[in-house]
């Protein structure tokens, strides 16, 4: 991929999530992706968590995909339960202007080399129903008959289509549409395009991963940028010689450029930001409010990101 050099940005994200009940229930333990995934084009250089009621315990680990995961454990019972992160990092956006693939992986189709193939397998492999085979016929208008497919000209296609063609419509509800009703309706959210450009990719053999994080949106005011103000959702796709490219469907965006990449998951269900349980009864809960901010807050420079501060737990 051709990359031009790019300033340093630093964003500041705030991300607020609370729980209301009924009465006072207690909490079982919860599982939050907010730390941002270390890479070339960004670097984490705060971070802090505030949580009511305070947490008896907070544990970090590592999932399979190599998210950082908070554990969050409470012995409180509360009405409320608020959740409040808050980051700082430094971001490079890496803009692609062509896709640079190994040659023999240059137009579609090809094959992935052997020793990789056990590792991207079961991201190639489809994981939603399509028994009519909509999906697949759906990705299949995007290869060209009769002539070469410029791979990199196959996604980023793919990748415009959805942003023209489908209709954004915030959905509040928890879980992901089908790609097949994605079709159908014609709308969904940034996660349900995300999972309808993966299983496309998918059906063409290409492994797909989906990605949960945040996007800047320079101007909230009228702009076209979709998917501001809550967390938002893209996806990946491995190419040889490019490695995992970024292509966010909602806002028809190939690269990183305002992406903030936290989790990466082979189902979307590996990724849900904010996850836990409370001991009660069903009716006892009442609403769950989200709010995101993130600003740029100038350039980096030398004296900046030189280290991460520890995580923070405010009392």
């Amino acid at each position: 991929m051709t990359r031009r050099p790019q300033p340093m940005t630093i964003f500041a994200v705030r991300h607020i999530t609370t729980y209301s009940y009924r009465r006072k229930v207690r909490f079982g333990e919860h599982r939050l992706l907010f730390r941002p995934r270390d890479s070339y084009d960004q670097r984490l250089l705060t971070e802090s968590l505030v949580t009511r009621p305070e947490p008896v315990s907070v544990r970090w680990v590592h999932d399979v995909f190599g998210n950082c995961v908070a554990l969050v454990g409470f012995d409180t019972a509360a009405s409320e339960l608020k959740f409040e992160t808050n980051i700082t990092l430094e971001h490079t956006s890496d803009v692609p202007l062509d896709l640079i693939i190994d040659d023999e992986a240059r137009h579609y189709p090809f094959s992935y080399d052997p020793l990789e193939l056990p590792d991207i397998r079961p991201l190639m492999e489809r994981h939603c129903p399509d028994p009519a085979g909509a999906v697949d016929h759906w990705a299949r208008q995007f290869v060209k008959v009769g002539h070469p497919t410029d791979t990199g000209h196959l996604l980023m296609t793919m990748c415009y289509a959805i942003r023209e063609s489908f209709i954004y419509r915030r959905r509040s509800s928890r879980g992901i549409q089908l790609p097949t009703e994605t079709l159908e309706l014609r709308s969904g959210t940034c996660r349900d395009f995300a999972l309808l450009m993966m299983e496309g990719a998918r059906a063409l053999g290409l492994p797909a991963r989906f990605v949960s994080g945040y996007i800047f949106v320079p101007d909230r005011d009228g702009s076209q940028t979709l998917g501001g103000g809550s967390t938002h959702a893209w996806c990946q796709i491995y190419l040889p010689g490019a490695g995992w490219v970024e292509f966010d469907p909602t806002n028809g965006i190939v690269g990183s450029r305002d992406l903030i990449r936290v989790a990466v998951a082979r189902d979307p269900r590996q990724a849900i930001p904010l996850s836990g349980s409370y001991d009660g009864d069903a009716e006892d809960y009442l609403d769950m409010n989200v709010q995101v901010n993130v600003t740029s807050i100038g350039q980096s420079s030398p004296s900046l990101g030189t280290g991460q501060r520890p995580l923070q737990l405010a009392r």
